[in-house]
């Protein structure tokens, strides 16, 4: 188990994601056209990180780069499901902090995960128990496309148990107002400008911590 002095001088972490990936080649290759537009319209203008905020979000879930333990390793990833917080833990003992939204309920799946692939305005397919739960997702089982309203945003981390995929993920959203809350299908959600951020800065085999969103503990 993740031990919880190892994580943040500002605070512990926590978070997980569900949605399964869907296979659909030739649509998601002939929407590439659309991906630079579709980047265009979720990005404000002009566009600061730490201080646009037409989402109307708190101040303290816009980006914002803090301290971090030197022993912490850069490149890996730490969600606070407490705090609503991911930190990307860079070199030089900093890390770039953003506001998330996480699961609802029991939904919430704690864990040590390794980023498995990544994928810009990729296709959702909800899962068999998410449609269970949410029974007008049945319209999507066969897949949405990419794009502005798809669930998974402008971009996405999937999470991976070894070689398994795990349907957890980490993800833009449509809806950013709910970032700060316990309001996803399990998923951890993310302004899709903030998620675009982030993404370009993380490579596939990275760790990603889960922490139980019960605990919290301060290492500052």
């Amino acid at each position: 188990m993740t031990s919880r002095r190892h994580f943040l001088a500002t605070s512990a972490a926590a978070v997980a994601a569900l949605s399964a990936p869907s296979i659909l080649p030739r649509r998601a290759l002939a929407q590439q056209a659309n991906w630079e537009d579709w980047d265009r319209q979720v990005t404000p203008v002009p566009y600061d990180p730490e201080s646009s905020n037409p989402w109307n979000l708190h101040p303290r879930f816009l980006p914002h780069r803090v301290q971090a333990n030197l022993d912490l390793r850069p490149g890996d990833i730490h969600v606070d499901a407490v705090a609503r917080y991911l930190y990307h833990i860079e070199e030089g003992g900093t890390a770039m902090r953003y506001g998330v939204a996480i699961g609802r309920d029991d939904l919430y799946q704690p864990g040590v995960f390794t980023v498995g692939r990544k994928a810009q305005w990729p296709q959702w397919t909800p899962t068999a128990s998410m449609i269970e739960r949410d029974p007008h997702y049945a319209e999507w089982a066969g897949g949405m496309p990419g794009g502005p309203e798809n669930p998974l945003g402008a971009r996405a981390l999937y999470l991976y148990a070894g070689n398994r995929d795990t349907y957890l993920r980490i993800h833009g959203t449509p809806q950013p107002w709910s970032v700060g809350y316990r309001a996803s299908s399990g998923c951890v959600r993310m302004v899709m400008r903030h998620i675009m951020d982030l993404y370009d800065n993380v490579e596939v085999g990275s760790t990603v911590h889960l922490y139980p969103a019960e605990q919290r503990s301060y290492t500052g």
